[in-house]
């Protein structure tokens, strides 16, 4: 453990000062402001409050947000790994496994920071209509039993008040988007290892994109189906794409075909794994003038 903190101390040196990640945390407050902007005008219309963690669920309440998120992660995994001279010293002093393993940590506190981050700038910009007590609001209540958050492209819909306390949907969000992130990073650290920095750039765009195309609205406009086929639609589109297993709407309630929390995280577990079995066999194939340039 003592060596993947050395690895891990070492994935964040200079973490902070780097102008990427000042820039990714900027434009992540930009996001946050036009995502929360549409809750916070029907609050102050109907003089109503907000519970503290709805702003946050309603920023990775759909697939186009998370999308949006995940092309500003890709600028935090674009230097995954963290290549230099000192590298090849700590493979050859520590094992393999150990190493990637403490990848594994970095995307996970990366991911955490982020989150940490995006909560923080919701309540921040939320906070003189927000209260802490876990009941949904009554924002929430007008956005989700009217046609107001589909119009405001706010996703407050009854079936997920209906099914947790806002604490709790917070949570599996962010566990979903944790195994979302881990996939997506993985990727990028295979490709970068293997085919170089700009086939990981555009390995992480394809994962996005896919996701995005696989939306049931696109499917069913390529494949050519009417109103009433729809269901069909987001049942193919919530279990085939990986970007719906990260959106908490799109998941099984109890009257949905869709997979359920409990699925997605095992179905990134599996994809996780194939990846960390790849990189592994990568790494050891490496060759250390990449890192040197010799």
């Amino acid at each position: 453990m003592k060596q993947v903190a050395v690895a891990l101390r070492w994935s964040f040196l200079g973490f902070f000062q780097n102008p990427r990640m000042i820039l990714t945390f900027l434009f992540s407050f930009i996001l946050c402001f036009f995502l929360s902007d549409q809750a916070m005008l029907v609050a102050e219309h109907y003089d109503s409050p907000l519970q503290a963690f709805e702003p946050f669920i309603w920023t990775f309440g759909d697939a186009t947000s998370i999308l949006l998120c995940s092309l500003l992660w890709m600028l935090f995994f674009l230097d995954l790994p963290k290549l230099s001279p000192f590298t090849p010293y700590m493979l050859l002093r520590m094992k393999k496994w150990n190493w990637l393993f403490a990848q594994f940590l970095y995307i996970i506190c990366v991911t955490a920071l982020y989150m940490g981050y995006v909560f923080a700038v919701t309540g921040i910009l939320c906070m003189k209509k927000t209260y802490a007590g876990n009941l949904w609001s009554k924002t929430a209540a007008l956005l989700a039993y009217s046609n107001m958050g589909k119009a405001l492209s706010v996703p407050s819909t009854v079936k997920v008040m209906e099914s947790a306390s806002p604490l709790e949907c917070s949570a599996q969000i962010l566990l979903l988007l944790i195994g979302y992130a881990l996939t997506l990073g993985f990727l990028m650290l295979l490709f970068q290892m293997k085919y170089g920095k700009k086939a990981a750039l555009a390995a992480g765009l394809s994962y996005s994109l896919i996701g995005f195309l696989l939306d049931p609205d696109v499917l069913a406009a390529l494949l050519h189906k009417e109103a009433y086929q729809m269901y069909q639609m987001r049942r193919l589109a919530g279990w085939i794409s990986p970007l719906n297993h990260a959106t908490y709407g799109m998941h099984d309630f109890g009257y949905d075909a869709l997979p359920s929390i409990g699925q997605s995280c095992v179905l990134f577990l599996l994809i996780l794994l194939v990846l960390s079995l790849l990189s592994l066999r990568t790494l050891k194939q490496y060759n250390f003038s990449s890192f040197t340039g010799e």
